[in-house]
């Protein structure tokens, strides 16, 4: 081959490329609002079916509209909080953004940072589903280290503050059809109705390995494990006594108890 043969194949195959760059930079500047409108719809499908609310073809934004309502709350006391903050209204509220500010997140010791997140919001966006001016349900946003990734879902906790009504994960990046099950219906289900707290108020839920045996005196706040997710199911433990416990909604859900609305 020549050396002018070569400098053309070169010149052609740097074309290409140049060309095929523009165009992909090109397909992800345009479709980058559309990506953030499907993930907010997402995110709100989740929501509604942490809570129950979702049935296949049931416009998400009109029911979430209809049937929750959202409150800023400050983690360390369970209180409402208002604020001007734009990173602190609930339609642009982001965990990761909030964790990161300065002002907004701060650091978890680490002998208290089981769930293995490093630091989280001081504020946090939930969720809360009213039938007939009563309150139903509340929606947490939880996260926490699986085995690949750091997973974000939401944790539907009855009107009881103690019981389980619902668990869904809408981000995360563990191993299909293994950690990836936490995505899993059938899995998500084993969750409903299932205890997170004991008479005196600690955190009981529990993640096992193997399977919940039914007849057992604690089958009620035991969840079975997923088949060769040792390290993601454990994380999802973690991070819901994390969450439950007193460095994450322990206050709020101290103070609803309480009588807070």
């Amino acid at each position: 081959m020549s050396t002018d043969s070569t400098k053309r194949t070169i010149i052609v195959a740097l074309g290409v490329c140049l060309v095929c760059s523009v165009l992909v930079s090109t397909a992800t500047v345009i479709l980058r609002p559309v990506q953030e409108i499907n993930k907010k719809l997402d995110k709100l499908k989740n929501i509604l079916l942490a809570a129950g609310l979702y049935n296949e073809g049931t416009d998400i934004e009109k029911i979430f509209n209809q049937k929750i309502q959202t409150d800023v709350i400050d983690l360390s006391t369970g209180n409402s909080y208002k604020s001007e903050n734009p990173l602190l209204k609930p339609e642009n509220f982001d965990i990761k953004s909030v964790s990161d500010s300065k002002e907004l997140g701060r650091l978890i010791e680490s002998g208290k940072d089981i769930a293995q997140i490093k630091k989280m919001p001081k504020y946090m966006v939930i969720y809360k589903v009213y039938e007939n001016n009563e309150l139903q349900k509340i929606i947490l946003p939880v996260y926490g280290k699986g085995l690949w990734s750091t997973m974000y879902g939401f944790l539907a906790v009855d009107k009881d503050f103690s019981t389980i009504k619902g668990f869904t994960f809408y981000e995360h990046g563990e191993t299909p059809g293994l950690g990836g099950e936490i995505e899993n219906p059938k899995w998500q289900q084993l969750w409903v109705d299932k205890k997170a707290y004991d008479e005196n108020r600690n955190v009981i839920i529990e993640v096992i390995k193997g399977k919940v045996d039914p007849a057992s005196a604690d089958a009620n706040h035991k969840i079975d494990g997923l088949s060769g997710a040792t390290i993601t199911t454990g994380g999802v433990d973690k991070l819901v006594k994390f969450w439950l416990g007193s460095e994450g909604y322990g206050p709020f859900i101290n103070k609803m108890i309480q009588g807070g609305k």
